[in-house]
Formats: structure tokens, C-alpha cells, sequence
């Protein structure tokens, strides 16, 4: 990840993809055991946008 000026904010970035990696790893994990859910997909896609425009704007 490109560094930042503000070392909070790039440990927010850090810790917000981490928090989509989880998510797609929990998603997966869900889809796999219990069968596909579009909101669940769908929540992660919003998730994985926003820490996207979080490394954008910071960069």
C-alpha cells in the first residue's frame, strides 16, 4: 500500500483491509458451507469500495 503522511489514517487504511480480506474470507467461508447470499456479497463489495476510496484518497 502506498504510504501516507498521517500514520493513523494509514493504520485505519491497514486495518480497514484487513477487515476486507476478513470479510471476503467469512463471505466464502458462508457461501461454501450454507450456499450463495446475494446481501452478504453485496455487503462485501460496499466494504471492499469504501477501503478502496480510502487508499485512493490517501495516496
Amino acid at each position: 500500500m502506498p504510504g501516507s503522511m498521517n500514520g493513523s489514517t494509514n493504520g485505519s487504511t491497514k486495518a480497514m483491509g484487513a477487515l476486507t480480506v476478513g470479510g471476503l474470507v467469512v463471505v466464502t467461508a458462508y457461501t461454501v458451507a450454507l450456499g450463495s447470499n446475494g446481501w452478504l456479497w453485496f455487503g462485501w463489495v460496499v466494504l471492499g469500495l469504501l477501503t478502496l476510496a480510502m487508499v485512493v484518497t490517501q495516496s
